[in-house]
């Protein structure tokens, strides 16, 4: 069946009766011996071959439901209320057993991040049996044809080889593709999609979103998809529910929703899923973009490896381009494009295998390390893209923003207080936050943290890698819109990677747009949005949701 989105195709009827109906659903976490509610009477039903999406921001409660439905809260969640009815079987009275012989063959589970899924020293095919083997499918046999089979309906070539591999051979989208197949293995009624392309390209993500709607189409199951996006949801389902602060805001048929939202919360995340549909890109003058360079790169090829028999890897070929200073210029492409390879070579993390690198005055491929290296860090800084990971869990966010400072031997330990504290202000951040630890705080917190440490020594060039795609929608344009707030009062120059169009649109002046190591398309915003020269180009803005 070929891939056809919901955007386009006619909606399934649904059946009479729900597949699956949450009635009144009240869940609670406990934490330090006290039982907090976490979800306030949620209910909402999901039909045959239709597409509900549980909408909302971390901490809403849609991933808290979804795992109460499949029975996979956390160890200190508990359900203390309502009903979930599996085609009227009530699933809530269940023990664990029973639920064990539910999951995998009456609903499906299609997780967030495919990185972080499947087993590392398991087989791909063994990964996907092994819910076969445990429902007893059929003879060893039977399940090694079937896997092949499955991995073939989700659209990977080659399945003997690709059954034989691990998963770090596979890209993140045929991962993803993989644990669609398990899902589905034993075609199930109902099908809880977690955020199943938030780690993912916006091509590949388009690509797997059409895969799920055709197994849904072909299949009849019901979908809950969770997602924080409401560009993804207004395209891929046929009824959205709002959630917030663990309670059920509004929710109807998309159209109306989309086009008639009741509630202040759900125009909020429209407004924002809009400005990031990538529209209306930003418009630079161009003597702006004409000014003074901050980053020149001529040339630039990185290549790995090589050997006596073995040809290096040619990572970036032939790469060039020119950043305006106080402008942003963006980096963009699918995994594998090059573009964070590029960025690296820029900041000094790697030498370059021919070209040249100019960053604020600084001949970069001429730097050794040591002191000068060291030297070239205060003036070109670098976020990275989880705020979940890149900071230190074991100390405080006084001492993360304040390493810096140590690293350059910069003042005692009253200017770097002051200073800590100057920062924690710039980035809309309360003093009394240098005192928490980093799991004390929100993703957009985290990220605020990561910014004033890039700061703190005043770089005039930051390389921002991805610094918003692990975060809900709402807080990427709170962190968007700090950004360019800094970028004004600070003078900043930005090299912003991303593979997100929109988010590109709505912050950079100008963009090269790269693919397999070279630049296929380069210009201002304004331009490569409205008329893409590349075919590519083009099919990277048809992908962005909601566009």
């Amino acid at each position: 069946m070929s891939a056809v989105s919901l955007a386009t195709q006619a909606r399934t009827p649904v059946a009479v009766g729900p597949v699956l109906a949450v009635e009144d659903l009240v869940v609670s976490y406990e934490s330090r011996r006290r039982r907090t509610p976490v979800v306030h009477g949620v209910s909402f039903h999901v039909g045959a071959g239709e597409v509900v999406a549980l909408v909302g921001e971390s901490g809403s409660g849609k991933t808290t439901t979804a795992q109460a439905v499949i029975g996979l809260l956390a160890e200190n969640g508990r359900i203390e209320g309502g009903r979930v009815l599996l085609n009227g079987l009530d699933l809530t009275g269940l023990n664990d057993k029973a639920l064990r012989g539910i999951r995998g063959r009456r609903i499906g589970l299609i997780p967030q991040d495919p990185n972080n899924s499947l087993n590392p020293v398991k087989r791909i095919g063994d990964s996907l049996g092994e819910a076969l083997r445990i429902h007893a499918w059929g003879s060893k046999v039977a399940i090694a044809a079937r896997v092949l089979e499955l991995l073939e309906r989700v659209g990977i070539d080659d399945s003997p080889r690709r059954a034989r591999q691990y998963p770090h051979e596979l890209s993140g989208g045929m991962k993803q593709r993989v644990l669609i197949a398990a899902a589905i293995a034993l075609e199930p009624e109902l099908i809880i999609a977690d955020e199943p392309t938030s780690a993912l390209d916006v091509t590949v993500q388009r690509r797997v979103l059409d895969l799920i709607d055709d197994l849904r189409a072909e299949t009849g199951a019901a979908v809950v998809l969770v997602t924080h996006d409401l560009g993804v949801a207004s395209e891929r389902a046929d009824r959205i529910v709002v959630m917030r602060e663990g309670r059920l805001v509004e929710q109807g048929r998309t159209d109306g929703l989309t086009s008639r939202p009741r509630d202040a919360y759900t125009r909020t995340l429209l407004a924002e899923a809009a400005v990031f549909a990538g529209t209306n890109p930003r418009q630079t003058p161009s003597d702006r973009i004409a000014g003074p360079a901050a980053i020149t790169v001529s040339g630039l090829v990185q290549e790995f490896g090589g050997g006596r028999r073995t040809p290096a890897f040619r990572a970036v070929d032939d790469v060039s381009l020119r950043v305006a200073a106080g402008t942003t210029h963006a980096l963009v492409g699918e995994s594998g494009s090059g573009k964070t390879t590029t960025a690296r070579a820029i900041l000094g993390f790697h030498r370059a295998s021919a070209g040249s690198i100019e960053v604020a005055g600084v001949d970069v491929t001429s730097l050794q390390r040591g002191a000068q290296l060291r030297a070239f860090r205060s003036r070109a800084q670098l976020v990275l893209q989880n705020p979940y990971s890149s900071l230190d869990p074991r100390q405080r966010v006084a001492d993360i923003i304040a390493e810096p400072l140590l690293n350059q031997g910069i003042g005692d330990r009253a200017h770097r207080t002051a200073l800590v504290g100057e920062y924690l202000d710039k980035v809309a951040l309360s003093a009394s936050v240098g005192d928490r630890l980093p799991r004390e705080l929100s993703g957009g917190q985290r990220q605020r943290v990561a910014i004033a440490r890039a700061l703190i020594l005043q770089p005039e060039v930051v390389v921002l890698d991805e610094p918003v795609s692990a975060l809900d929608v709402t807080v990427q344009a709170q962190i968007l819109r700090l950004l360019a707030d800094l970028q004004e009062h600070l003078r900043l120059t930005y090299l912003f990677i991303s593979h997100d169009l929109g988010v590109v649109a709505h912050l950079s002046d100008t963009v090269s747009v790269m693919r397999h190591g070279r630049v296929v398309e380069s210009g201002t915003t304004a331009e490569v949005f409205t008329t893409p020269r590349s075919d590519y180009t083009a099919e990277l803005l048809a992908a962005i949701p909601g566009r």
